[in-house]
Formats: structure tokens, sequence, C-alpha cells
């Protein structure tokens, strides 16, 4: 490819509105532009990084066994309805209606259609097990899209859905879609790690995360050096602690704290670790009625260490939380607490509470907790001797760095991660109530077990911006750049001998099946440079008349400090050694 014939536009700045790097960069180097809110156009040069993904992707995808097919963007309501997505989703779903007023849906996912073809297709266990996969725009209408093509509403995904016989089939399904995402990343260049995750809304008992580690990443990634330990922040433990309690050393005291509310400020205040606090955070759960109407509620005390964070998900699993909480309102702390937050306890309540207590809080001794009256906390608090046992026990927290791993094997580290891809088992969560089903051996009707995989096409080329850069630009993995050369001549305008040298290694290349791009554009050095150090080719040939005078050419990886100088008989030899490293 020609520079002159392809269609390179890039800018000095960024727009203001490009909050993360990745923006920025893929604004300058002319990946791609803005057109609305959350929508962006694809330029030539980003539609390469776009295609270098997806081709890996298919390649990786066939070579497991998946078939490709093609599924709509735009789907009939009935099927969202069957499975009661239609009312279920909220705004986010993109709902329309056509010229006879019939509602349909610009799909924001496919497992609706895809299990309308099994249920159709996959009539016998003789079929079984599949997998189909499709590489389709996606529409999600985010309230707030942002960070460019990272968090958009318009985008490109990979999802693969399988279909098998039986539970075990399923699980064994899942695995080899997990190894074919290993392979795919690996082959993408970029460091990541496969955590596991929960299943959230989706369902199912199997879950990875596959992030792409950045400093920027929304995601904290939990992992142990030392162990093949992995799991992202919402599912991540630490190691149980182990008894025994320690016995109470100290009488229990309500001590004057006065405008203190926190943890982190009563802990200063009365020179004790942060540690050594406990601090009450009070959820509602709502009655209703046999006629559906609201019969009250039951409030919850939950109890953590003064230094530890509520992890919402952990919660949701809590026996009598798990079908939905909220925070308890003002009025409610205040009836059964007789005090508004920031010196609440369990102890001395007005109304009861049920208390659940994490783990760690579980084997506290000489503990402090607010005493509930405004200005005090009671110090010295033992389980047992000044309250009763809580009513359960439960690992109710996001971990921290340097917690012990749970698999007992080193401490837990945390660094930040994109989330690319996400592989989970579903069961019957969608052919159940589309009665997808298949015939065995016996004749009769089973309902096929699915699971489900994704990968973000279009966020992808963020998300290894975000981990390969510098303050010149981009710099692509060789895998998923646009061009993997550059040749650059200088004064190619003006002296037939770099022309000849530059079109022959360029067609040289070419010829080898190597992606390759020549800046006949006759750009000063400088910005012919900036550009392609801007848009991150990662290999750059330079050819100038001095250089072919001393018979050598400049060679520069875009991560080197210095060029190399490469004789010009062989610079094909050089950069097949480059190529292939």
């Amino acid at each position: 490819m020609k520079a002159s014939q392809f269609l390179i536009s890039t800018l000095k700045e960024a727009p203001a509105d490009a909050e993360v790097v990745s923006h920025q960069l893929m604004m300058r180097a002319g990946m791609v532009k803005k057109l609305g809110a959350g929508i962006y156009t694809w330029m030539p040069m980003g539609l390469r990084v776009v295609r270098k993904i997806e081709g890996i992707v298919r390649e990786e995808m066939n070579r497991a066994g998946a078939v490709e097919l093609l599924m709509p963007v735009v789907q009939p309501a009935e099927f969202w309805q069957e499975t009661g997505r239609w009312s279920k989703m909220g705004p986010e779903l993109m709902r329309v209606k056509d010229r006879h007023e019939r509602d349909f849906i610009i799909q924001p996912t496919s497992e609706e259609v895809v299990t309308d073809v099994a249920r159709q297709e996959l009539r016998s266990y003789k079929q079984l097990p599949k997998n189909l996969y499709h590489i389709q725009t996606k529409f999600r209408d985010e309230r707030r899209p942002r960070f460019g093509v990272m968090r958009s509403r318009e985008f490109i995904m990979k999802d693969a859905y399988s279909f098998d016989r039986d539970a075990t089939s399923a699980k064994a399904s899942y695995q080899a879609m997990a190894r074919a995402y290993r392979a795919i990343f690996d082959r993408f260049g970029l460091r990541y790690r496969a955590v596991a995750a929960d299943s959230g809304a989706i369902g199912g008992d199997l879950s990875e995360e596959f992030q792409v580690i950045a400093a920027t990443g929304e995601d904290a990634v939990v992992y142990c050096p030392d162990s093949e330990y992995a799991a992202n922040m919402e599912k991540a433990e630490a190691l149980a602690p182990s008894g025994p309690r320690p016995a109470p050393a100290h009488r229990m005291e309500k001590t004057p704290t006065p405008g203190k509310s926190t943890c982190a400020d009563v802990a200063q205040f009365l020179s004790i670790p942060l540690q050594n606090t406990v601090k009450s955070l009070v959820l509602a759960t709502d009655r209703v009625g046999a006629d559906g109407a609201p019969a009250g509620s039951q409030l919850w005390l939950l109890l953590l260490r003064g230094d530890h964070d509520m992890n919402e998900i952990k919660v949701a699993k809590v026996p009598g939380l798990d079908a939905g909480f909220r925070f308890a309102t003002g009025a409610e702390i205040v009836e059964h607490f007789g005090t508004p937050p920031g010196y609440l306890g369990p102890i001395g309540l007005r109304e009861p509470v049920r208390i659940v207590a994490d783990r760690e809080v579980a084997v506290m001794g000489d503990w402090v907790c607010g005493a509930n009256a405004e200005g005090y906390h009671l110090t010295g608090v033992n389980w047992g001797r000044d309250l009763p046992e809580p009513d359960a026990v439960a690992d109710l927290r996001n971990v921290v760095e340097g917690d012990l791993s749970p698999d007992g094997k080193g401490r837990l580290a945390i660094e930040r991660g994109i989330e690319v891809g996400h592989v989970f088992y579903l069961g019957t969560k969608y052919s159940a109530p589309m009665e997808a089903s298949f015939l065995d051996e016996n004749g009769k009707p089973q309902l096929v077990e699915m699971g489900c995989y994704g990968i973000g096409i279009t966020r992808l080329p963020a998300a290894a911006i975000e981990q390969n850069h510098d303050a010149r630009g981009i710099i692509w993995p060789d895998a998923i750049a646009p061009f993997r050369v550059v040749v650059c001549p200088i004064g190619m305008d003006r002296s037939a001998e770099v022309r000849v040298a530059a079109e022959k290694l360029h067609d040289e290349l070419a010829a080898a099946g190597v992606d390759v791009m020549l800046d006949d554009r006759g750009e000063r050095p400088g910005a012919m440079f900036a550009d392609w150090e801007l848009i991150g080719v990662p290999h750059r040939v330079v050819i100038s008349d001095r250089g072919l005078k001393e018979g050598q050419l400049e060679y520069q990886h875009r991560r080197d400090a210095a060029a190399t100088k490469v004789p010009a008989g062989e610079v094909m030899a050089f950069l097949r050694g480059r190529l292939q490293a």
C-alpha cells in the first residue's frame, strides 16, 4: 500500500472530549471519527486493526470447532418476550416499530435468536454438541457513553453459543472455549489475565473474564503471583480467617468520640489501628403480602472491619438478601437504632434487626463500634460476652492487597484491567423459556444446555493502546498493527535512487506477505516520522541518499530508542528475522 493512495488523517491535538489515552490517540491517529455520542466511524487505518482482530478470532474459533453464521441486527420483539427480557431490560435496549407498528429491537446480544435457530435445527442428540458464532454490530443505548470506543453505544462483538445434551458435555464445551480464548489473546500479543467472575444476571455457575492489563482499566483484577489464582474484585476471596477468637482482654466501655463519625476518625482519635474498628451498614428487605401489597420491611445490620469495603455481589448471595435488598432509609435507621448513621452498632437496639458479620469480624476481639448514641462509641466489645453471636457469618467484603490467597499459596496482588472477553455457562436459562429441546436416545425431549462466549472486537484496539503507548503515540503489537512495516524514503521526489530502492523494498515485502506501507507523500522527515510514531506501526525502514551511498538503510522498532544501520543488501533477511521474533 502507498500512502498517497490511502487515507491518512492525523491530528496534532486530540479533541477536548477525549478523556482517556486510547480515545485521544485513536482520534489523533485517524483511527476513528466521532459521528455522535457513542457512535464512531471506523476510518481505514482503524478498520485494518479491527479486521486483524477479527481474523485471529475467526481462525481460533474455527480451529476450536465453532461454526460461523450471521444473525440480524434488528430482531422481532416476540423472541425477547419469550424470555422476558423485553420487559426486564431497561432503556439500554433500543426498541423500535416498523411501518406496521410491530415491535423490534436493535440487538445488544443474540441469545434469543440463536436459541430459536437451535430449537428449529438441532432436533436430535446426534447433532450435538454444536457451537455457533458470529461477528456482528451491536447497539446499547448507554446513558453516558464515554472513553471513545471503550464504552460506545454501537460496537462490534464476537458472540459464540454452545449447545449440548447435558451439563457434563456443556462444561466440556465451556472449557474448550476457555482454551480457545487463551489462544486468541496469546496471539494478540497483549498482557492479559483470565479471571474468575460472577455470572450476574446472565446466570450459570461458571464464568471467566479476560482482562487486558492496563493502569487506566476500570476493573480491579485480583491475583496471586505465586499461584494460578485470579478473579475480578466482585468474585475474589481471601483465605478464610482461622480461629480461635482471642479471649476478651478489656471490659466494654461507652467512650466519648465527639464529632467522630467514621471508623478512620475514631481510630485516629482513640490512637488505635483502623483494623480494630467495626463499621455498621444497614440494609432493608421489603416484605410483600399474599395480596401483593407492601407488608413492612426487615432491617439487616452488616458488620465489616473498619478498613474493609462491602462487596454488593457477595452480600446479594447471603440467604435472606438474595432476593434483593436496598439501603435502609434515615427514618428506618433512627427507628431501629435511635440515632442517625455515624454512631451505629449492634448493641442496645430499639427494634430487632438481623445481624450478619463478615468472616473477619466474627473472629475479632476487643473491637470498637458505634454505641447507638451520637458522639459515643463502644470499646472493648466481644462476641458472646457483650452481645450474642451474629445471626449469620459470611464473606461480605472486597479483598485488599496483601490478603492471603484462598488457595493458601501466597498473598494477593491487585492491578487494573479492561474487560475484553467473557465466557459463561448458561445451562437452560434460554432454552427453557424458548423450549429449545432435542430428542435423546430414547426419543424423549430434553432441553439443550447452553454456554455463551463474547469478545469485544472494537473494544480491543482501545485496550491495546491503553497498554501500549508512549509520549509519541501508539505502539501496536505486530499481530494487530494496521501495517507491520512502514518504508520511509527521504527525498523520494528528488532522488531516483531513493525512489527505486523504496519501491523495490516495498514490493519485496508485499510479495512476502507482509503488510507494508510506503510513504510516498513527499513529507519532511520530521513530519513523516511523527505520523508513523503516532499511528504506531511497529517496524520502520528509512531510505536516504546518504544511506544508499554508504550502502546502508536504517531500521527502528517503535520501542527502540535509536535506529540500527543495516546493509542495503541484507535488509530483507534482517526484516524477516525481526518480523519472526
